[in-house]
């Protein structure tokens, strides 16, 4: 493939860089003069496996105690266990810095912006930690979030992993039947909460709900509810004795030291649900030790995160781009929250935001990016001096994107469409400070991840589409599903198609172009892939071409199973100055069957006034297919606009 080169790094950031270190460290500590570059040490890291996390874990400076031999028990998936002699805290890890440098900006449309420093960070989680030890909380017992992403939340989740507790977390904005979903099947002991929120301008309380949630679920001892809106009531009439504020809650600064309960390397630090609307929630376990060392690995080297960086990510606490954000303090950067509807009260908020806080590394959706690429020109608004790395994810970036961001809003900044997701708690394929960015592709495929794009037989298929797998176990696999003893829930989400091989459920090309390691294209989720007449199509294939129309602001597509076969069905949002007729879904099938194929084209084209799109902002294709097969769809408190469906309903088509 040619996809357009659109940036090159600069030798001199290169030689300065986290991956170089790495990469200089490795041929140091074992002699491996042939590691030269990306490439040699990415085909190093998939050879020799169980010495690339042993060698990754020494570099990293992760505090543990125990044995690192063996590296790993059991050979095949899921029946692997990495460093089972190893014993450590994530919240020791996390607080490691002491200093008076800043850890945590908060900015939230809820209050006024917050500033801690690291010194300031270990008081918060030690006032915490004490009334959760009164509880006496034990390793593995739940504690839970129904928090915005401000600052509270990453202090609630250090102090309840201190003592070896296990954390998940929702977004406010979640449905009371969407958190039940959740929660209800992991039953916390403890949950932290806001009173309400403001989104858009509007303060919503969360109240009713949270008292819901506690008839719902008798475990939930304690309901600590943070006063984020002033004129919200924190108590409640009918459980006054489970609901405190967080102030009563929190015990005074004495002065004392943390304390860290060390748990095994696979001790279950995260319960993260998976996002589809398909049925209830998986409820996916990731283990402690994994999970920080994947995530060194992502922000460290991949994204060249250094100390005085500040690195922030358009996320809720409901999506798995948070526990990775919040992993950030290892290394000493700030981490900046941001809670708030980034196009309130325009567009330009965060991008004031990047200004404002010097942000350095900034993550973001497709979405927004697309909903910038035809309003604003950021480059010639605001100071964007500062922003090294830009991210994105929840979907495939498209071309168009890209050229907006080397166009309109930095030519020099390493742009990263990363991908993995909640079932790794990470990604499989990410940016590369030491690799050139091509248009359309993720840069390369990530350290220690035998990933390939096969093709029916497995094998792998270069410059073809083919299943995203992965060959080999990796650091950041789930310790398990929640209440699947036996692993069958586990094994037949992953390993169904090949024994011992993961299939991730994205539809990919490996194109080769940054060496034999990367890079990717995604087209999108294998399950919502659309097949007329047997060929095989990703939905990115369309969103590409659609979405680039001038009229159109955005889409959605999805398969129909008709007359014996499976049509294309299209349905589009227009920008507000443009007319529906047929002159324009004539413009729109011959823009599709000009820059992709016949095959390509769509049966059917509508036009809509919603999209529906996950909490975490992924298109739901799915959904929208049961509709049109006069099925309804589950799990519907996963969107973040249920009333979007709606317009799919009983349609004549």
């Amino acid at each position: 493939m040619n996809n357009p080169l659109l940036w090159t790094p600069d030798p001199a950031q290169v030689a300065v860089s986290n991956m170089q270190r790495f990469l200089s460290f490795v041929r140091t500590t074992h002699s491996l003069d042939h590691i030269i570059d990306y490439e040699s040490l990415y085909k190093w890291s998939i050879y020799d496996i169980d010495v690339f996390w042993k060698t990754l874990l020494d570099f990293s400076g992760i505090i543990y105690e125990g044995n690192t031999t063996p590296c790993r028990t059991g050979t095949t998936m899921p029946n692997v266990q990495f460093f089972p002699e190893l014993r450590l805290n994530i919240a020791e890890n996390l607080l490691r810095f002491r200093d008076t440098r800043t850890a945590l900006i908060s900015i939230s449309e809820s209050r006024d912006r917050v500033e801690i420093s690291y010194e300031q960070l270990q008081r918060e989680v030690k006032m915490l930690q004490s009334p959760l030890a009164n509880l006496r909380l034990q390793p593995g017992d739940r504690v839970a979030g129904l928090l915005p992403n401000i600052a509270e939340a990453p202090v609630a989740m250090l102090a309840a992993s201190s003592l070896g507790g296990t954390w998940t977390s929702c977004s406010p904005d979640f449905g009371t039947q969407g958190i039940l979903d959740r929660f209800g099947q992991v039953k916390p002991r403890v949950l932290f909460a806001v009173n309400g929120y403001t989104h858009r301008g509007q303060t919503i309380s969360c109240m009713e709900k949270l008292e819901a949630i506690a008839e719902a679920i008798p475990e939930i001892e304690k309901v600590v509810v943070l006063p984020l809106i002033d004129d919200i009531p924190t108590e409640s009439e009918q459980f006054p004795d489970r609901f405190i504020s967080w102030e009563s809650f929190r015990s005074d600064d004495d002065g004392t030291q943390l304390e860290f309960v060390r748990c095994s390397w696979n001790h279950p630090l995260y319960i993260m649900y998976s996002s589809g609307t398909t049925g209830t929630p998986k409820c996916i376990v990731h283990g402690a030790g994994g999970t920080l060392l994947q995530h060194f690995k992502e922000l460290a080297l991949h994204c060249d995160v250094q100390r005085e960086d500040n690195i922030t990510y358009l996320t809720t606490c409901g999506w798995m781009m948070w526990n990775w954000l919040v992993s950030a303090l290892f290394l000493g950067s700030r981490v900046t929250t941001f809670d708030g509807f980034p196009a309130h009260p325009t567009l330009n908020r965060v991008w004031d935001l990047i200004e404002d806080e010097g942000i350095t590394h900034f993550g973001t959706s497709p979405r927004y990016l697309a909903a910038c690429r035809r309003r604003m020109h950021p480059a010639e608004s605001h100071d964007l001096t500062d922003l090294r790395v830009m991210m994105s994810t929840g979907a495939p970036l498209l071309p168009e994107d890209f050229d907006y961001v080397y166009d309109k809003v930095k030519p020099n900044v390493q742009l990263s469409s990363i991908s993995g997701g909640t079932d790794i708690i990470s990604c499989f394929m990410l940016g590369n400070p030491m690799t050139p960015v091509f248009s359309g592709e993720l840069q390369t495929i990530g350290l220690g991840m035998d990933v390939i794009a096969a093709d029916s037989n497995g094998d792998p298929a270069i410059g073809e589409k083919g299943e995203l797998v992965c060959r080999q176990p990796f650091i950041s696999m789930p310790v398990g599903f929640w209440d699947d003893d036996d692993g069958a829930k586990y094994r037949e989400a992953y390993f169904d198609v090949t024994p011992g091989v993961w299939y991730h459920g994205d539809f990919v090309t490996h194109t080769r172009s940054v060496g034999q390691s990367g890079g990717m294209i995604v087209y999108g989720r294998s399950d919502a892939t659309l097949k007329p007449g047997g060929v095989r199509i990703g939905t990115a294939e369309i969103y590409r071409i659609v979405e680039s129309h001038p009229a159109v602001a955005d889409s959605i597509v999805v398969g129909q199973s008709w007359r014996g076969d499976i049509r294309i069905v299209l349905f589009v949002i227009l920008e507000d100055e443009h007319v529906w007729n047929d002159e324009l879904i004539d413009d729109l099938r011959k823009e599709i069957a000009a820059h992709a194929t016949a095959k390509h084209v769509p049966s059917v084209i509508r036009k809509v006034n919603k999209i529906p799109y996950t909490l975490s902002g992924k298109k739901v294709e799915l959904a929208v297919r049961d509709l049109l097969h006069g099925e309804e769809p589950r799990n519907v408190e996963a969107l973040a606009d249920p009333t979007a469906l709606d317009c799919y309903r009983n349609l004549n088509i």
